[in-house]
Order: structure tokens, then sequence, then C-alpha cells
């Protein structure tokens, strides 16, 4: 009944009528109760497209990260070959430092444009005493000696002084890269065991950017081989996502 009384009143006559016992109620309900429902199905829509982006973009995340992932599984956890790493895996690893670098002729370039390719890195002054070109040869000899690999990997010499290099030994260092990094960021991104200086190591820098590994101290040319095999199962674990060439 109360809805025939409804069809019947006209606009005009609802604006000056008393209101009846029943119009709070639909009153309540009409103007108050409704439009909250929407407000709240609204909110759970975001909240739900929220959590789907943010699992979407852990999903990319974690697809991108994944080979380099299983690469270091295969390489520290799986261990090839059934035996342990010759070098020492530094941890946390330390990136290469935002620095701008000098080549021997005086232009500069940013030290993080070395990444891209695996790196095996010695340190010293640019005088190179006898132990400084016997690293520098030893380094030349493992790069070579990875074959159809070695175009994954880049020897480099860091300077650590204004000191010129001997002319004699220039000739051995075409295929090296050889750039001045000052001293303090070396120290901040390269350390040696203790009681070692920096020069007495030869450093591996993965082709992101990240020192992850440091020989032991004056490496002996008899431990050249087991070098060799670090490097080796280094490069055949990476294979799947590293490639020649930055």
């Amino acid at each position: 009944m109360s809805g025939s009384k409804l069809s019947d009143v006209s606009f005009e006559d609802a604006a000056t009528r008393a209101p009846e016992p029943g119009d709070h109620e639909l009153l309540g309900l009409t103007v108050h109760s409704l439009p909250a429902m929407p407000r709240a199905q609204a909110a759970m829509d975001d909240a739900q497209r929220s959590r789907s982006g943010r699992l979407k973009m852990l999903l990319v995340l974690l697809v991108c990260a994944a080979p380099v992932i299983a690469s270091y599984f295969t390489y520290y956890v799986i261990r090839p070959e059934g035996r342990r790493n010759f070098g020492e895996l530094i941890v946390p690893q330390k990136e290469i430092p935002a620095v701008q670098a000098r080549r021997l002729d005086g232009s500069t370039v940013d030290l993080r444009s070395l990444q891209g390719q695996w790196l095996l890195v010695s340190v010293s002054g640019g005088a190179c005493d006898a132990q400084c070109q016997g690293t520098l040869y030893l380094q030349r000899q493992l790069r070579e000696s990875m074959g159809k690999d070695k175009e994954r990997v880049d020897w480099v010499w860091l300077i650590a002084d204004d000191a010129e290099p001997p002319a004699a030994i220039a000739p051995g260092l075409a295929s090296a890269t050889v750039l001045r990094v000052p001293p303090a960021a070396l120290q901040q991104w390269l350390a040696p065991q203790a009681g070692q200086r920096l020069q007495d190591h030869l450093y591996v820098v993965d082709p992101l950017g990240h020192w992850m590994l440091r020989f032991p101290p004056q490496l002996p040319q008899a431990d050249a081989a087991r070098a060799r095999r670090d490097l080796e199962r280094l490069l055949r674990a990476s294979s799947s996502w590293d490639k020649e060439g930055r």
C-alpha cells in the first residue's frame, strides 16, 4: 500500500507534505547505505590490482636474475667435478666503484665501463717490478689458456700511482686493459688477505661488475693450473647468460 501512495504523489506535493513514518527509513536506505557499497568494492579492487602489480614485478625480477642465480648455484653449491674452488669466494661481493680512471694516454674512462666481461685483475705501481711483471705474464697465460672462451675474459692491470710503465713491457700489454685508478678507490673495492698487500693477489670480477673471487697471494706457476680450473668452471657455469663481448 505504501507503494501506491508514493506513486500518486506529484513532485510538487512531495516537497510540501509532511513526511510519513516510513519515509525516514527509505531516505536512510537510499541516501546513506547504497553509496557505501561501491566505495568498499572499489577499495577492494584497488588492493587486488596493487597486489597483482607487485607480484608481476617480482616475477619479472626473478626471471631476469634466474640465469645468474643458477650459475652461482651450480658453481658454489653443486660444485662441478666434485671439488672445492681454489680461489677464495668474496662475501659480500663488491661492485665496481663509480670512479673515473685514466688510460696511459691520459684520457679518462668510467671504471664501470669494464662491466660486461669476466675480468682477471691485478694491481701494482706503474714502475712494475719483477713480481708485477710475473703477475702480468701469468694473467696473459691464464687468459690464453681459456681457448675459445678467452674472448669472454679481459685481463686488467690497474695502476695505483703516476709512475710510467717500463717501455720493455709495452709489447706484452697489447691485449691488456691498463688503467690508472686512485688508490683510495681501489682500497674501497678490492682487498688483500690479512697480512698481504693489494698487489699480491689476482682478483676475479664477474660480468655484472661484482668482485667475487680472490686467488692466493703471489700465485706460483705451479698453481696456475688450479686457478685455470676455477676460471673454466666459472665460464662453464655462466655460459647460458654470458656471451663474449660487451
